[in-house]
């Protein structure tokens, strides 16, 4: 039996990769664990989930600053903010999480780090610089970059990605944005609370392709009546550097080109996986543009290797990145045939409203052929939601009659906390009934979740047949008030 210098190498320091590197050394194995960075954390740290929730966050304190005459209070008149402050803040932040992610911490749960490009010399093997190791079990975790569109003149003009917008030095006068995804749409919305003149070019019909029109177009009314300027069923058909400032031609449906032009242009139109360079080619590990194959237990071509993350091609989230580590940890490491299931996944964009999911929205549920009913409540209904001033939006619940539920959608004031309650519904396998009549603190905005599984049953609990009965029974004598009176 060959020797090998580790039971298990992990390549990549983010969600995914952390949480297989902290496991695996927790469960007794010898762990490597590779980043080509020179921190750990992963994108998601230093230039994704963390950073933007910061900046959102600035820019929701800045916003209600600004507009605090809408509760009543003063009108302010509030300088524009000194961008170089807020990634200063933004840094913080990212340092105080930092501290989760050190090489301390992974060396005293007894993980090796190394940093560098790991690159595969052959089924066991990786280079790292000079160095070499070779371990029983590997596990690829390294994540996505922006991608990069093939656009005209846009390889000869300076451009940001979600690595560099969190760092600028000072505020941009305007900005115009190349996709209306996630990424897009809360950089839109928060530059635009700062102060920055910002512009969304996006090709498909609706921004936040995904999500069902009615749920998205929420979010697009907000960002547009707070000055977001959109470019729907538009392409970015050529990009021009004019020194200092950029100018974007963009194309609509009809062939009309309109030039746009910007202090700053930051491309967000989708994600590329990061392979180059690992030497999968060598080894048998089949990939392609999308991602590295798996299989249902992240396994790739090569059983003893596993792949998690951006990097499999799969859902595009950090917890979905760690979740994936632990099925493959389990695998690995332990030997069960563990195997993922991605049924009840959800994701939230952090716009202001917000827009979560899990489960099936109306997409996904009529090209899987899927029969269902929709019952909704608004957020203009909801008490709480009344007193702090933010009623745009509503909740959207899909339902099967015969299997039960099917999914929820949620934009409103704090989905992405609202939709936890139907995370632990749907994996549980709570009844609706058993939601509706569950008590629940008022005002609450979680009270929306119990109105709408009420919802549910209220047509057959008021019912006609159900009044008839109760008259006969008890004699009730029906209306005391209304036009229908006699």
């Amino acid at each position: 039996m060959a020797k090998h210098d580790f039971d298990l190498g992990v390549i990549g320091g983010g969600a995914g990769g952390l949480t297989v590197a902290a496991g695996a050394s927790q469960l007794g194995a010898k762990v490597l664990l590779v980043e080509r960075e020179p921190q750990l954390g992963g994108d998601c740290l230093h230039f994704g989930c963390v950073p933007s929730k910061a900046l959102i966050a600035c820019a929701k304190n800045y916003f209600r600053m600004k507009n605090a005459d809408n509760w009543g209070l003063p009108k302010m008149d509030v300088p524009l903010p000194d961008f170089s402050r807020i990634a200063g803040y933004i840094e913080g932040v990212i340092a105080k999480i930092q501290k989760h992610d050190s090489v301390e911490r992974f060396c005293g749960l007894g993980v090796q780090v190394e940093f560098g490009q790991a690159s595969f010399v052959d089924e066991h093997k990786v280079s790292v610089g000079e160095k070499s190791f070779s371990a029983k079990k590997w596990v690829i975790a390294t994540g996505s970059s922006a991608f990069i569109p093939p656009i005209s003149g846009l390889d000869k003009t300076p451009f940001l990605t979600n690595r560099e917008i969190f760092s600028l030095k000072s505020l941009p006068e305007s900005l115009i944005i190349l996709g209306g995804g996630p990424i897009g749409a809360e950089m839109a919305q928060a530059f635009c609370r700062l102060g920055t003149k910002v512009t969304v070019v996006e090709m498909a019909g609706q921004i936040l392709g995904p999500e069902d029109p009615d749920m998205a177009h929420i979010v697009l009314e907000t960002l547009r009546s707070e000055g977001v300027e959109f470019y729907l069923s538009s392409k970015a058909a050529t990009v021009e550097d004019l020194g200092g400032r950029c100018r974007v031609t963009v194309e609509k449906p009809s062939g009309e080109k309109i030039p746009l032009a910007a202090e700053k242009l930051l491309v967000a139109v989708g994600r590329s996986v990061n392979v180059q360079g690992l030497g999968l080619e060598k080894i048998g590990v089949n990939y392609s543009a999308r991602g590295i194959g798996v299989d249902n237990r992240c396994r790739t071509s090569q059983p003893h290797i596993f792949a998690v993350g951006d990097v499999s091609g799969g859902y595009q989230f950090t917890h979905a990145a760690g979740y994936e580590g632990g099925v493959a940890l389990v695998n690995a490491v332990m030997h069960l045939p563990r195997k993922a299931d991605y049924t009840w996944m959800p994701w939230c964009t952090y716009t202001d409203p917000e827009l979560a999911s899990v489960g099936l929205n109306e997409k996904r549920a009529k090209a899987a052929g899927v029969n269902y009913e929709i019952f909704e409540e608004n957020f203009s209904d909801n008490d709480k939601s009344l007193a702090g001033g933010e009623a745009a939006g509503k909740i959207k619940l899909l339902l099967d009659k015969k299997s039960g539920l099917l999914g929820v959608q949620i934009a409103g004031p704090h989905a992405g906390e609202l939709i936890n309650q139907w995370v632990a519904v749907a994996n549980g396998k709570v009844k609706l009934s058993t939601l509706a009549s569950a008590i629940h603190p008022y005002p609450t905005l979680g009270e929306i979740n119990k109105r709408v599984a009420g919802a549910v049953y209220a047509p057959k609990l008021y019912s006609d047949a159900v009044k008839k009965t109760l008259k006969v029974l008890f004699g009730l004598k029906g209306r005391a008030c209304g036009p229908d009176l006699q």
